[in-house]
């Protein structure tokens, strides 16, 4: 079986504008362990989903560059099942019939309450996708994205809950060059402050761990780092 990280905690990305509300929500859910990652445009959305940290979405629709809407086909293209929940105050039965049409797994309008805010995310999390397991290979490392777990050869990988979250977006870039900020937006909360070489450290540690799989972690000065199999 693979191993599954730990230390886990639920990541979620929330898209709102609204300051005040989205200080209130992270709060709000950071006292049920849920790591929450603000953004409050669809551009920033966009980028941010791709780093492929986060368990679920939730979406405002009256965003400053259109309708949240328009964003769930670029997040499913990103990150195929990943969950999206709409909370919006456009909350009369046609603006959530065009929510659930529009690829939404769940609306929940404003005003609203935390509890049940909590309970939609656990229940969207708990659907079963259709989506077969997602395993890239590199050299004798096998990486399963759908579970996020890794094995070399058939040994499971212990990695911590950041090693992890490094490696998943080096795996699904492998061969290129992944920008170190796009490292650090991934394996650290958006609001974490973070050491210059913070970063430098994980990837040490994860190097020494993923070595008798015949790959390597190549840094690039002044750029970022690379995974690639050794010939």
């Amino acid at each position: 079986m693979l191993a599954k990280i730990r230390e886990s905690k639920v990541r979620i990305l929330l898209v709102e504008d609204e300051l005040g509300m989205a200080k209130a929500l992270t709060a709000a859910l950071a006292r049920h362990d849920i790591l929450v990652d603000h953004v409050s445009t669809l551009a920033m959305a966009a980028e941010a989903v791709l780093s492929g940290v986060h368990a679920a979405v939730i979406l405002d629709r009256k965003l400053p560059d259109g309708d949240g809407l328009s964003l769930i086909p670029v997040l499913r293209r990103s990150q195929v099942g990943l969950p999206i929940i709409v909370l919006s105050a456009l909350g009369t039965p046609d603006d959530r019939v065009a929510g659930l049409d529009n690829g939404a797994d769940d609306y929940l309008a404003k005003p609203f309450s935390v509890d049940e805010l909590l309970a939609r995310i656990r229940a969207v999390m708990r659907r079963p996708t259709l989506v077969e397991d997602q395993i890239v290979s590199v050299g004798k490392l096998r990486f399963n994205l759908n579970e996020r777990a890794a094995v070399i050869g058939e040994e499971p990988l212990t990695l911590t809950r950041r090693e992890l979250l490094a490696l998943e977006l080096l795996v699904r870039r492998s061969g290129r060059t992944v920008a170190r900020s796009a490292l650090e937006e991934a394996v650290y909360g958006f609001d974490d402050e973070i050491a210059s070489n913070t970063l430098d450290a994980h990837i040490s540690r994860l190097r020494r761990k993923i070595a008798p799989a015949n790959v390597e972690i190549h840094g690039i000065r002044g750029v970022g780092y690379l995974l690639r199999a050794i010939q």
